[in-house]
């Protein structure tokens, strides 16, 4: 039960902020306050000591803090799913913090975004602290590739030539540092000597282009920690050590699953002592299967390996390093094993490419043209991720080949660090600090083909969801278009992906973790939250919550449905629909966003548009999301006709509130992409245990999508408009209505007669 006195601190923050900031109470955010402090009390209370007894202070702005449950015996987890406006960072930060404070746990509040994560900690967590009368301490955490690394720098700024040629073993052709980037270089080194700079490449004065900025940063296995001379001043460690002395740590969904990947506790706080906070939770299941997927290219593969037995006889003949013996015996060691793997890949090569030319074969004359224009086209999936034996044998010996190349490189990289330390001369001692990060990314890469291969060697447990593995056709790194009669070489990479978090997130995170909140405006789906138990493999014991908003949706915004005469999947015809319809539909005085599906229809209906609407028309692709969405609103403010055309990545995320979005128009139902080769393996999995995986999976997705699509709309209590959907399915089929069901209860325009109801299209678009 939570203790008085915690109750009592969360009041009087939450009384303070009220009175401070003139606001009036949400009536949605006490009860999301009063909830997240209820579900985290039964962690272990025992531990907590009032610091002082406090009297009651009248009459509770949260009352239901009261009743808490029993203490359970697993961490708690809760999620709640808060309607935009309630106000919902103020209510997590303060029905979890003050409580971790008093239990002596940390709190990492991770976002979906790194510029959702920089709005908190710049902007949320000051405001709180400023208003609220608590006191806590928050730092931002970030991962090493944000920050410059010394070495590397003091590497760049020396001109040493071997640098730049162990640098392009990684396949990066970099410029001369002394010809590009030198003066850039010296300018950072200059802010730095000066305590201008910390090295954190989001606090640099001006922009840092990817090609300067990857040369001065390290991956985790190219760092050499404490044996490395500029370890007392490196950035991310003096980061790292604020990390571990502060009650808030303000991270980002990748990085917590970066921790965990490693252990848990290497970059964050473990996850016995931290209390999570998922902001946008609806992201973690699909990134946590990203961090634990697998993949290899092969040809590039053949490329590198090639290249690293080159330097590893180059390492073994370096004389300016003081070697004891361990170096030259496994450089000498690796050369055979490097050549036999290679012999391996060249096998696989060949089989793949038998393998995809069956596929094209099989499949080629039935792909859509839709199909055709998406990454999936060339994309073949394993049936319930099940490979063929060959392939199997193959990636049971690469496996193997890979886990001895990957110890024995990692007896190189303790020899250097070894030598880094221990080194009798400067000269040696140098020489060891430059192989390190070669050998380093050695030791990634080859451990990246490790757990690829022995991914598709494994067989998956019976019963269990299985893996997603599929091989996919691209262009070749060496350059070239497909198309063509100098056509260059095919590359083939293969991957494996979980195609549920589930078991990954119980193993990492639930099992461990002190307690957990996972919140968003949309979590749940057709009235449920069972597609994000399954995806996320949320405990037995974790307790939901859905807290509406507080917009007068039946008022503020108008649903429209015309009627089109076709189907969405005829796309020609549901295009033709939509370009017929939009000039009656887009006023000049509203500022619009227009929601596709597909990249080919929405290039299609911009092409149909007259000249004069096209001009108006901002189009995803012509510009970057931020530089789009800020020409947008320069356009309004000028009064000018502004109409976003935009893909997924616009239906989320996108925060244009009053007159800068007035009418949302959604080209159709926004189900998944059948060809995805995870989604395809789930729903074969889902099939085979006897559910139907288009009711199970797509409609549950795609209510939650839609409901995404059509929160870019309203984004305050003043906000007013209209929203189109071209998609007759939402009335005539069966699941169309309970996704329609699961919508806000916006008032409703069926079929209007004030649309002109288009023929059904007979002729080419």
């Amino acid at each position: 039960m939570l203790a008085d006195h915690i109750k009592d601190e969360i009041q009087n923050a939450y009384r303070q902020i009220l009175s401070r900031k003139s606001l009036r109470a949400r009536s949605g955010q006490r009860l999301m306050i009063a909830e997240i402090a209820k579900a985290l009390s039964v962690i272990d209370t025992d531990a907590i000591v009032p610091e002082a007894s406090k009297a009651a202070t009248g009459h509770e702005l949260i009352p239901s803090l009261q009743a808490a449950e029993e203490p359970q015996s697993t961490s708690p987890v809760v999620v709640i799913e808060a309607g935009t406006g309630t106000g919902k960072t103020l209510a997590y930060v303060l029905g979890t913090l003050p409580l971790a404070r008093h239990l002596g746990k940390k709190v990492v509040l991770a976002t979906a975004t790194v510029a959702l994560q920089e709005q908190v900690s710049m902007r949320d967590l000051p405001d709180i602290l400023q208003h609220s009368g608590l006191e806590f301490s928050y730092v931002l955490a970030k991962g090493r590739g944000r920050y410059l690394c010394l070495s590397r720098l003091d590497q760049l700024l020396q001109g040493n030539s071997s640098q730049d040629a162990m640098l392009e073993l990684f396949g990066v052709a970099l410029d001369n540092p002394v010809d590009n980037n030198l003066a850039l270089y010296e300018h950072m080194l200059e802010k730095i000597s000066a305590g201008q700079w910390q090295g954190d490449r989001d606090d640099w004065s001006g922009v840092i282009s990817e090609k300067d900025w990857s040369p001065v940063t390290v991956e985790a296995g190219q760092c050499a920690g404490q044996k490395c001379s500029n370890f007392k001043r490196c950035f991310f460690y003096k980061a790292r050590e604020q990390v571990q002395q502060v009650d808030c740590i303000v991270a980002n969904h990748d990085l917590v699953l970066v921790d965990l990947a490693l252990g848990g506790g290497v970059i964050l706080p473990a996850p016995e002592d931290t209390i999570y906070i998922f902001d946008e939770a609806h992201h973690l299941p699909g990134k946590t299967n990203q961090h634990f997927s697998s993949a290899t290219l092969l040809r590039s593969t053949l490329a590198w390996l090639e290249t690293a037995r080159r330097s590893l006889r180059k390492l073994m003949n370096d004389s300016r390093l003081q070697d004891n013996g361990v170096i030259s015996r496994e450089c000498a060691d690796l050369e055979p094993v490097a050549k036999s793997i290679g012999e391996q890949c060249a096998s696989v090569l060949m089989m793949l490419e038998h393998l995809y030319a069956q596929h094209l074969l099989k499949t080629g004359d039935n792909k859509s043209s839709e199909a055709r224009n998406t990454d999936s086209a060339d994309t073949m999936t394993f049936e319930l991720g099940v490979v063929p034996e060959e392939l199997r044998e193959h990636a049971r010996q690469l496996g193997a080949s890979f886990m001895i190349f990957s110890r024995r490189l990692r007896e190189i990289a303790a020899a250097l660090r070894r030598q880094i330390e221990e080194a009798d001369t400067l000269i040696a001692r140098q020489h060891a600090e430059l192989w390190f990060p070669m050998i380093g990314g050695m030791v990634s890469r080859s451990e990246g083909n490790e757990k690829l291969w022995q991914a598709f060697a494994r067989s998956d447990a019976a019963g269990e969801a299985p893996a997603a593995r599929w091989l996919s056709a691209i262009n070749s790194v060496y350059g070239g278009a497909v198309s063509g009669s100098h056509q260059e070489p095919m590359d083939y990479q293969l991957s494996c992906s979980p195609v549920l978090a589930a078991q990954t997130l119980i193993e990492h995170l639930w099992q461990r973790c002190a307690g957990a909140v996972l919140t968003s405006a949309t979590l749940s789906a057709l009235g449920t939250f069972d597609v994000l138990a399954m995806r996320a493999g949320l405990p037995a014991h974790t307790v939901y919550h859905r807290i509406s908003s507080p917009f007068d949706y039946a008022n503020a915004a108008k649903l429209i449905i015309p009627r089109l005469n076709c189907d969405p999947t005829d796309t020609r015809a549901h295009t033709a629909a939509i370009i017929s319809l939009l000039p009656d539909l887009l006023n000049p005085k509203e500022a619009s966003l227009m929601l596709f599906s597909s990249r080919r229809q929405m290039l299609d209906v911009l092409e149909g548009l007259s000249p004069e609407l096209r001009k108006v028309v901002l189009c995803q692709d012509d510009y970057q999301k931020a530089q789009l969405l800020t020409l947008h609103r320069q356009k309004v403010d000028d009064g000018d006709h502004s109409v976003i055309f935009g893909l997924a990545s616009f239906a989320e995320g996108v925060d244009l509130p009053g007159r800068y979005c007035e009418h949302v128009l959604i080209a159709k139902i926004p189900f998944s992409v059948p060809n995805d080769p995870i989604e395809a393996t789930l729903a074969q999995w889902v099939e085979q245990q006897g559910r139907n995986a288009f009711m199970t999976l797509s409609v549950p997705e795609a209510s939650f999508r839609l409901v995404q699509a059509a929160g870019r709309l309203l984004r305050s209590e003043t906000d007013t408009g209209r929203i189109t959907v071209f998609d007759e399915r939402l009335i005539s089929k069966f699941y169309g209505k309970s996704i329609l069901a699961s919508l806000p209860p916006f008032s409703r325009e069926i079929f209007p007669d004030w649309l002109e109801q288009p023929q059904p299209l007979t002729g080419p678009v």
